[in-house]
């Protein structure tokens, strides 16, 4: 019984630290081209991006995320903004103005046409 018993709570131990350990899978990269359902399109290699307005800008980059400022001049100045990839082919993408949140945008990979 008490072989049983020390197996047991190995088990219920092991199971509980995989469970603990479990992290949801992220999409492998925010690199690439991505396109807005309104035509707009953006392109992101590692801190480099080409944002919508054509002007290529550094940001803050990781695998997953990228936050830029948009700089003087632009139609985005004054705003922030942030993405995070949510899979292969979608990333969020959410302005912050003045403090102030917009509501989140879905993006997609741009789709290559020939």
């Amino acid at each position: 019984m008490c072989r049983f018993r020390k197996s047991m709570i190995s088990t219920v131990t092991v199971i509980a630290g995989l469970v603990a350990t479990a992290v949801p899978a992220l999409a492998d990269r925010i690199d690439g081209d991505w396109c807005s359902a309104d035509g707009k399109h953006l392109s992101i290699e590692g801190p480099r991006i080409m944002i919508p307005s054509g002007a290529e800008i550094s940001g803050q980059y990781d695998r997953h995320h990228f936050r830029y400022s948009a700089p003087a001049g632009d139609p985005e100045e004054g705003q922030t903004i942030e993405m995070q990839v949510l899979s292969d082919e979608e990333m969020w993408l959410q302005r912050t103005t003045g403090g102030e949140k917009m509501p989140v945008e879905t993006w997609r990979r741009c789709q290559v046409t020939s």
